[in-house]
């Protein structure tokens, strides 16, 4: 059996976008461990929460744990709810938001980088 090649002890909290503000703790990708290729994220976002469309270079899987994830994508409005998950392809428009709060992992290939998220 291989032994694993690095443990990240503490996840990496990132700044995030959208009012107000959540919490991402990145295990994995550019800033915690300089993988180019994947990022992995547990976000906690609060009631409330709303973050600027946007139409990223990455695909994102995003599993509900919690709560209540409401996706914008090509006119229509998901409901992404605890125990369910989606996926959302690169280069489509997007826009995340949390009404009653929520906790996700969010895993996206390539890696998450602000330059590829392409807001407004």
């Amino acid at each position: 059996m291989d032994q694993a090649r690095l443990v990240v002890s503490d996840a990496v909290v990132v700044a995030a976008a959208g009012t107000p503000p959540k919490e991402i703790r990145e295990f994995v990708g550019r800033v915690t461990t300089g993988q180019r290729a994947v990022s992995v994220a547990v976000m906690r976002s609060p009631a409330g929460w709303v973050e600027p469309p946007q139409a990223p270079e990455f695909e994102e899987h995003t599993a509900v744990l919690s709560g209540t994830l409401v996706v914008h994508c090509d006119g229509e409005r998901i409901e992404v709810r605890a125990g369910q998950s989606v996926t959302v392809p690169a280069g489509v428009r997007v826009q995340y938001e949390t009404p009653e709060g929520a906790e996700y992992v969010a895993v996206c290939l390539p890696a998450f980088a602000m330059d590829l998220v392409n807001r407004g």
